[in-house]
């Protein structure tokens, strides 16, 4: 116990969010240990953090722009560079930044994409698949990008794969915008609830969240694509509007 606190002190306070994903993965390394018979502390983790204290750390939102100024910055973004197209898509459909760098255009057919289950956030191997119903916008964002692109990537990056997790955070820093792009699945949800009022659990849906308990998903099995098809569209057509 006194090595782990030793090794997660430096920032038990300053990055609570990784030291506690740390912690819990060597709680599951002394649960397989113990269940393969080895000689270990069934109690490391929590003595461990007995140790360590109570966090002080404060947990912090991630900056977001508000929707009324979605339109202003959605618009002066150059559609001659992949990056900032790729930071359009994520505007436009509140998807995280992961499915965003690496969509393939084979994973587009019309007016739908389907993410990947292993793309999406979530348990490996039990993530399904996400539908995202695109815009006009959304579906012109597609083409353009998909003529600049250079490999199977629709965003390709500068010498092979794809753009980088942080291009589309340094587009918005040297902008000098606190925001950054995971933000804007806040500046959708807000717009979604005030603006547009939909439905608490087509805009949780919107964005990727699950809604209810375990059973009542197990049978309403809806991924409210045609409702969250007249949403998308509207938030489309409010970003170029102005």
């Amino acid at each position: 116990p006194k090595d782990v606190r030793d090794c997660l002190a430096p920032i038990w306070h300053t990055k609570a969010d990784t030291a506690r994903k740390a912690i819990n993965r060597i709680n599951i390394v002394v649960k397989h240990a113990a269940a393969l018979g080895l000689n270990v502390d069934m109690g490391l983790a929590e003595k461990a953090k007995l140790l360590l204290g109570k966090t002080r750390h404060t947990p912090k939102h991630i900056p977001f722009i508000k929707w009324q100024q979605a339109p202003e910055f959605y618009q002066s973004l150059d559609e001659n560079s992949p990056t900032q197209l790729a930071l359009k898509l994520l505007i436009l459909t509140g998807v995280r930044s992961y499915p965003i760098r690496h969509a393939h255009l084979d994973e587009i057919t019309d007016d739908i994409w389907t993410i990947p289950g292993q793309n999406m956030k979530g348990p490996h191997k039990r993530t399904p698949d996400f539908r995202v119903p695109l815009s006009d916008e959304a579906r012109r964002i597609v083409l353009v990008a998909s003529s600049l692109s250079r490999n199977s990537f629709l965003f390709s990056g500068v010498k092979r794969g794809v753009i980088s997790d942080a291009s589309m955070a340094r587009v918005m820093e040297r902008r000098g915008i606190d925001a950054r792009p995971h933000g804007f699945r806040s500046t959708l949800r807000v717009w979604l609830t005030e603006k547009a009022q939909a439905n608490n659990d087509v805009a949780e849906v919107i964005i990727a969240h699950k809604t209810g308990t375990n059973v009542e998903r197990a049978y309403n099995r809806t991924d409210y694509l045609e409702q969250r098809r007249g949403y998308m569209q509207n938030w489309a057509e409010f970003l170029i509007s102005r």
